[in-house]
């Protein structure tokens, strides 16, 4: 399927069923910490990407292939940003006249400032953004966000989407080295956090590849540091180990594809995912995307993932002042 997924392992919704309404990248931030690598170009028009029957008809085929009790959620989340499909509403309010199972949506946030985006997303039953930069300068260091995708913008609709929204609210915060992982910086996030109200604040770590190979993860110093000043709230989350569902593949090459579109992985983690297939046969497969280009190799922190062709991970890029946590802007 081209567009639903899983179900997969997610590090903050158990078992989840994936919808992906957005084309690769198509996305209105370039965070120098994406897993999916660059932005090229930054989007920031909300129109229909993919049309609504062809997401339900996937999802149809999904939820009859399995009982209600192999998926915890049915999560929406873009390999770009969900809520630039302009159809996200009404496709959340599909879902829940499908199945009982919950609805959560993974959004950086930066469109809520919008009330036609803030009512959509009050129909889910979590609803999952990031903020991870409590002032102007540390977003546009971490984010490099469209110029319509402000920091005053993801504050204020935030603050306004918790205003109206009964659901479950749980903020993503990334950590990374040396910018934003600093008292000040944290500091501001927390202050920025205490006037959003989520009722989950969960750490997370570069620990895919980053698009930026400069990037990387706080130390254990800068970690625990952020716990202290965010609070008993804030909870480190890792990435989730367990079994991808794979129904609906018939080969390993098209399984790898489905899954490193929106999850590099390294091989020892493909051999583990792709049980169905023994492991010589998935290093055949990796072997023959490789030499057709189909897929491409990225080195990050010394090991090598496996990446969606069509990403772009440059290799060297300079490494941004540290004078970004110089918050107050």
């Amino acid at each position: 399927m081209a567009c639903v997924f899983g179900p997969i392992p997610s590090r903050r919704l158990g078992r989840s069923l994936g919808i992906d309404p957005v084309p690769l990248k198509t996305c209105n931030w370039n965070c120098v910490y994406c897993q999916l690598g660059r932005t090229r170009p930054l989007v920031h028009e909300r129109r229909v990407y993919v049309p609504l029957p062809v997401l339900l008809n996937e999802l149809d085929q999904a939820l009859a292939a399995r009982t209600p009790a192999e998926i915890d959620w049915v999560t929406i989340v873009g390999s770009g940003e969900p809520t630039l499909h302009s159809e996200i509403g009404e496709l959340i309010r599909s879902i829940k006249r499908r199945t009982t199972i919950p609805v959560a949506v993974i959004t950086n946030g930066a469109l809520l400032y919008l009330p036609d985006v803030r009512e959509a997303l009050c129909a889910a039953d979590a609803v999952l953004p990031t903020f991870s930069a409590g002032s102007a300068a540390v977003y546009r260091a971490l984010h490099r966000p469209h110029p319509e995708a402000t920091f005053e913008r993801l504050l204020e609709g935030l603050i306004a989407f918790r205003s109206a929204y009964q659901g479950n609210l749980r903020v993503e915060v990334m950590l990374v080295r040396g910018i934003n992982d600093e008292e000040e910086a944290l500091r501001d996030i927390a202050a920025a956090l205490q006037r959003i109200r989520p009722d989950r604040i969960d750490i997370t770590l570069p620990e895919r590849p980053p698009a930026e190979s400069w990037v990387e993860p706080p130390d254990t110093e800068g970690l625990m540091r952020a716990t202290a000043i965010l609070g008993a709230a804030a909870h480190v989350v890792h990435p989730a180990e367990g079994s991808f569902d794979l129904r609906g593949y018939a080969t390993p090459v098209e399984a790898i594809l489905a899954i490193i579109t929106r999850h590099p992985m390294r091989t020892e983690e493909l051999e583990r995912a792709l049980t169905r297939w023994a492991p010589n046969h998935v290093r055949d497969a990796l072997h023959t995307l490789e030499s057709s280009g189909a897929a491409q190799v990225i080195e990050r922190y010394g090991t090598r993932f496996w990446c969606a062709a069509d990403a772009f991970y440059p290799s060297t890029a300079p490494v941004p002042r540290k004078a970004v946590t110089t918050s107050r802007e």
